[in-house]
């Protein structure tokens, strides 16, 4: 182990933090649903950071049993990752075409112009 692993370590560490307060950040900021969408891809994606990262074992080699290696890398998270990859890639590919939607049906993506045309309707429908 070298001097650089612990700052390798430390700067990924704090990459998944930006990517997940970024993320965050825009999901509540933000009004626009495609903007929404992509800050829940960057909060996904620093999620994935977060599990992958401790999974990885400095000197660990694939399980494959050999008697040349005596330590092995655990390949659960790797595989937990690639499942939450295309669970993500199916909610990103839903949610644009629920946006979709709801462009032909209100004219606009931006959140706020959807809830004054839905208050204006209801509106209407009272008197």
């Amino acid at each position: 182990m070298t001097l650089i692993d612990p700052l390798i370590a430390l700067a990924t560490r704090g990459v998944t933090i930006f990517l997940m307060v970024a993320g965050l950040y825009v999901v509540i900021a933000r009004g626009n649903m495609v903007k929404k969408l992509v800050g829940l891809s960057l909060f996904q994606s620093s999620v994935y950071l977060l599990f992958i990262l401790p999974g990885k074992i400095v000197g660990g080699t694939a399980p494959i049993i050999d008697p040349a290696f005596e330590v092995y890398a655990h390949p659960l998270p790797h595989v937990l990752i690639l499942t939450a990859i295309v669970v993500g890639i199916g909610t990103l590919a839903l949610g644009l075409a629920l946006v979709v939607r709801i462009r032909e049906a209100f004219g606009t993506i931006e959140e706020d112009e959807i809830l004054a045309r839905e208050d204006a309707v209801r509106v209407e429908r009272d008197e």
